[in-house]
């Protein structure tokens, strides 16, 4: 049959995957070795009646073998987070909350490793209102298009809000292609990819500079960042189309854990050799990050550690005033061991946070929002040094791996992370202060069989050995429910 362009096929992936020869599979199929070549090589177009003995050669369905290029399902997706316009954009797709999140693999969210596989293509996205806060600084924001009350959505400033007064909907969002979108400013600090967190660093920087000695702003439940109004009404805009790579069945039983514990990683693989159809779609982010992706409907489960002096908990009044009423529960991964690392030996001979000026060692520190920089503050506050007599503090790293990568290479003297981290590293720890590390779930998303399938295997051994051999964790309360809000 003569070639159709726009047919392809993923036969020969599917006989290589089973040990198949050519001949093997055209022998059970009742073909010839030379037809099942011909379509292989693409430069024969199988008949129905082939097709179908294929596919039941191999054990799948017609369409697991051939598809039409253009034929591809699109659904329309919202971004997580603000992208530049103008190029492809790779995105890991995931149903939350009854709607498609689009997570952009762009820069370091693209790796782990190895590069992430791609779940579709942006192929349309929306035009992009930018403003300039009072620092001068490049910010986007995206609107839906729809009724009103849609229209009208939390921004990261009041100037923003007074600035959507001159314009309607329709000025404001337009489905086009996206080689015929203009480049955006970039944005210069990672941070700013999130509206709240935005307004937080402004807020943190301003008062450090105010006032370097009071930094309960970064440590206390009664300033945290999200406001009670924002936790219901800060959502994601940014609308895009999405053309799949994967199947649709495949994609909808994805569950999106956000969090920067390694644990996390641990406990996805094996949930996912357990339950062979469950994916598990880990985004790396601070406490403060994922406590604020819960809220903005972005992920299933927030990873937290975040510990209030006020009340002496963890975790709890954190997700309280975030929800702002809506319901969830607080689920148990374990304690760890939260600490300075230091260079094997501790050349330094540092013993206390005291030891960081005394010594004149150069620290490494995390990004505002992340409970290692909130541990370090509130132990620089106990013993009153100033931030700023602390050498290196305003050098920032964004996860675990790489604090320890700056105390390895020497760009750093110190830096404050987790046991298990100093383990995997060989590095040298001092410990600071045993934090809880809870699993925050809103109760609508509990009854998703993903997520159940999930949740079900924190009480398995293969689970609970991982964590255990990583060392500076306990996890005997593991899947233990530790509040329900």
């Amino acid at each position: 049959m003569k070639l159709d362009i726009n047919l392809y096929n993923n036969l020969k992936s599917i006989r290589t995957r089973l040990g198949m020869s050519q001949q093997d599979l055209a022998n059970i199929a009742g073909v010839t070795r030379q037809s099942i070549g011909g379509v292989e090589s693409g430069q024969y177009a199988p008949s129905v009646a082939m097709s179908l003995r294929l596919a039941k050669a191999l054990g799948c369905q017609v369409e697991d073998l051939f598809w039409f290029e253009q034929n591809l399902p699109e659904v329309e997706a919202v971004l997580n987070k603000s992208v530049q316009c103008g190029q492809q954009l790779r995105v890991s797709l995931a149903r939350v909350g009854g709607r498609w999140i689009a997570y952009p693999l762009v820069g370091n969210d693209a790796f782990r490793l190895e590069m992430i596989p791609a779940d579709g293509e942006a192929v349309a996205v929306s035009h992009q209102f930018t403003e300039k806060n009072s620092d001068s600084e490049a910010k986007s924001s995206f609107f839906p298009r729809g009724d009103a009350k849609s229209d009208r959505v939390a921004l990261a400033s009041p100037r923003a809000s007074q600035a959507l007064e001159d314009f309607s909907a329709d000025d404001l969002f337009l489905y086009s292609p996206l080689g015929e979108q203009k480049v955006s400013q970039p944005v210069s600090n990672p941070q700013e990819h999130l509206p709240c967190q935005k307004s937080y660093v402004q807020q943190q920087t301003s008062q450090q500079r105010a006032a370097p000695y009071k930094i309960e702003t970064a440590v206390s439940v009664s300033k945290l960042p999200l406001a009670e109004d924002e936790a219901q009404n800060q959502t994601s805009t940014n609308k895009v189309l999405v053309r799949l790579l994967d199947d649709v069945e495949r994609l909808q039983n994805t569950v999106v854990v956000a969090g920067c514990t390694p644990m996390i990683s641990l406990w996805a693989r094996a949930s996912e050799r357990w339950h062979p159809k469950l994916r598990v779609h880990h985004i790396l982010a601070n406490s403060m990050a994922a406590l604020r992706s819960l809220c903005q409907g972005e992920v299933h489960i927030a990873g937290m550690h975040l510990y209030d002096p006020e009340t002496g908990e963890h975790n709890i009044p954190f997700v309280r005033k975030a929800l702002a009423g809506r319901s969830a529960v607080l689920i148990a991964l374990g304690v760890w061991e939260e600490g300075l690392l230091v260079a094997p030996g501790n050349p330094k001979g540092i013993k206390t946070v005291s030891d960081l000026v005394e010594l004149g060692a150069t620290v490494v520190n995390r990004e505002l929002g992340s409970s290692c920089r909130i541990l370090l503050e509130r132990k620089l506050q106990e013993k009153q040094i100033s931030l700023h007599t602390v050498k290196g503090f305003d050098h920032i790293v964004y996860n675990h791996q790489d604090v320890a990568l700056s105390v390895i290479s020497g760009i750093a003297d110190v830096g404050v992370s987790t046991a298990s981290v100093a383990a995997a590293f060989g590095l040298g720890f001092i410990s600071l202060h045993r934090s809880r590390y809870d699993l925050v779930i809103l109760k609508e998303y509990l009854e998703e069989i993903p997520v159940q399938q999930l949740l079900s295997t924190l009480g398995h051994r293969l689970v609970q050995s991982q964590l255990e051999i990583l060392g500076g964790y306990d996890v005997s309360n593991i899947g233990e429910v530790v509040a329900n809000i």
